[in-house]
């Protein structure tokens, strides 16, 4: 053993956020309200069945969810270069053939 480490890694899960199985657990509560509002409005309210209802509490979820998510949701996109004027040659890279 020619290289020690200080420290040994005894529970990979310290130090990330909580979870519900695959679901961030500060957005149960926020899902739960979203989906009994949308429960008496679709379905009891105007009467549109389960599916309509169903889709209607999904979209809602994934609003919700991808407007509070502590991550930049469009840090993913690749940004484009700002444009401006100058007012040089243009000189080209490449080596001109005469």
């Amino acid at each position: 053993m020619s290289e020690q480490r200080r420290y040994r890694n005894v529970n990979r899960i310290l130090g990330e956020q909580p979870r519900l199985g695959p679901f961030p657990a500060d957005q149960i509560f926020p899902w739960g309200a979203i989906g009994i509002t949308n429960i008496i409005l679709f379905h009891y309210i105007l009467n549109a069945g389960w599916l309509p209802t169903s889709i209607a509490t999904a979209w809602g979820w994934a609003t919700y969810w991808t407007l509070s998510s502590r991550k930049s949701f469009f840090g993913k996109f690749i940004g484009v270069p700002r444009l401006s004027k100058g007012y040089m040659r243009h000189q080209s890279l490449l080596k001109s053939k005469k």
